[in-house]
């Protein structure tokens, strides 16, 4: 594609990054096959492409964002599906970035859209905030109806998604270090995350149980927090950029102390945005060695265990499972084998549903900002999904989990609760009352019957 920056444009590192990604896009359109706002939509301002050209149009001419980019900027669900689609490589990832933090920088939001950025921005990543908002949306719930047009129908949709019940705070989310048992093989750091502590703390305990069984000592370190990723995809920089300071802070200290082999995610979406620190960081002269350095040393809890190897079923499995691959596990980090291949490696049967490149609609906060498309992407998810005649559906993301269990009867749970389960753990909540899994729970585990 060409551009016409001016020198002056060029000679701040942003545009000239900007440039050199809108340069190596060559209009080819193959993106548009793979954007799910594009196949539901059919504009092609809803396409990768469409929002390239909006995109360079407002850098370009250096002018405030018109309502038009936004709007198509906003419906963006940053799946980067595109990113794994496209055959020149565009790095669609860093150049929406950007335009979010112009857009949010230079764009007069509505008052009532501004607000309702600004709370999302202010509970979501704090724990303690965010239960008490929960809380109160809990209360709220049987009045949803009345809620009607505020912010656009936006708070009816977030009453709707609140959980019918909330869990208490996990002791396994302090500050603390828990040994490995036998032999210690690895040291990893463990991200405990903002809103799946409040939403799903059994994930966190579940993964911390599966990489101590497997000789690993787990840290949860003291200052590390959100991710940034939350504000970051709302353009609001200062704050996502604080959050990915106070992380590589915590962890470098570790790294500096008694040292650590990994840095363990097992929330695809924190870990797309902590495998980018070394480049959301890259200005900062204080922080961008580190941040590079603990980007480098960032897994995906599957790709650790997969590293590990050894997981020996001792319950029975066989169940069909249906694996929904997060968009930031497949898309944005293109880890696609590693969870497939564990479960499998488990016993169960995995099933794949059509269209699994396609979004289920969570994307962060977009659920909650753009809650009529995210219901249709949900819906459609969701038939695939059942379509394949599974048990349960498995994946990598909270937020996919809180997505996708409310458009379906299924249990829907983490990847790692089903592989600790299989390995000794007990019983996922969500799994509780399915006869299939209730049953080999209460049987003696496999390798104990053998003896």
């Amino acid at each position: 594609m060409q551009t016409n920056f001016t020198l002056a444009q060029l000679a701040d590192p942003d545009i000239a990054e900007a440039n050199d990604i809108l340069r190596s896009c060559v209009h080819c359109g193959f993106c548009t096959a793979t954007c799910p706002t594009y196949v539901l939509l059919g504009d092609e301002l809803d396409s990768p492409r469409g929002r390239i050209y909006l995109i360079k149009d407002m850098l370009e001419n250096d002018r405030a964002p018109s309502e038009r980019t936004v709007t198509h900027v906003d419906r963006c669900l940053s799946c980067l599906s595109c990113m794994t689609t496209c055959p020149a490589s565009v790095h669609y990832m860093h150049l929406v970035d950007q335009a979010r933090t112009r857009i949010e920088e230079r764009y007069e939001r509505p008052a009532a859209d501004r607000l309702l950025r600004a709370l999302l921005a202010r509970l979501l990543p704090n724990p303690g905030l965010f239960r008490l908002a929960l809380v109160g949306a809990w209360f709220a719930r049987p009045f949803a109806g009345l809620a009607g047009g505020l912010f656009g129908g936006r708070l009816q949709a977030m009453l709707r998604l609140a959980p019918a019940a909330l869990p208490g705070p996990s002791a396994v989310d302090r500050p603390q270090a828990f040994p490995a048992e036998g032999p210690r093989r690895m040291r990893v750091a463990l991200l405990s995350g903002c809103a799946q502590q409040v939403l799903a703390p059994e994930i966190n305990e579940a993964t911390v149980r599966l990489l101590t069984r497997l000789g690993v000592e787990v840290v949860v370190a003291e200052g590390a927090g959100c991710c940034g990723a939350l504000t970051h995809h709302m353009g609001k920089e200062a704050p996502a950029l604080a959050s990915a300071r106070a992380n590589v802070e915590a962890w470098s200290r570790e790294l500096e102390g008694e040292g650590l082999d990994a840095v363990v995610i097992n929330a695809s979406g924190c870990g797309t945005t902590v495998k980018d620190y070394g480049h959301m960081l890259r200005h900062d002269s204080e922080y961008a060695e580190r941040a590079e350095r603990i980007a480098g040393l960032t897994r995906d809890v599957t790709e650790l265990l997969d590293e590990l190897g050894g997981l020996e079923p001792r319950r029975a499995t066989g169940q069909a499972i249906a694996y929904h691959s997060a968009c930031s596990m497949q898309h944005g980090q293109q880890i696609k084998r590693q969870p497939k291949a564990l479960l499998q490696a488990a016993g169960f049967q995995v099933r794949e549903p059509a269209e699994g490149h396609i979004c289920c609609g969570s994307a962060g906060v977009y659920n909650l900002l753009q809650p009529a498309i995210a219901g249709q992407l949900r819906e459609r998810k969701v038939a695939n999904l059942e379509r394949t005649g599974a048990l349960a559906v498995a994946t990598g993301n909270i937020g996919c989990m809180a997505q996708i269990g409310g458009g379906t009867g299924l249990p829907v749970l983490h990847s790692v609760e089903l592989l600790d389960w299989a390995t000794g753990g007990p019983l996922p909540k969500a799994l509780e009352g399915a006869p299939a899994f209730a049953e080999a729970t209460a049987s003696e585990p496999a390798v104990e019957a053998a003896e």
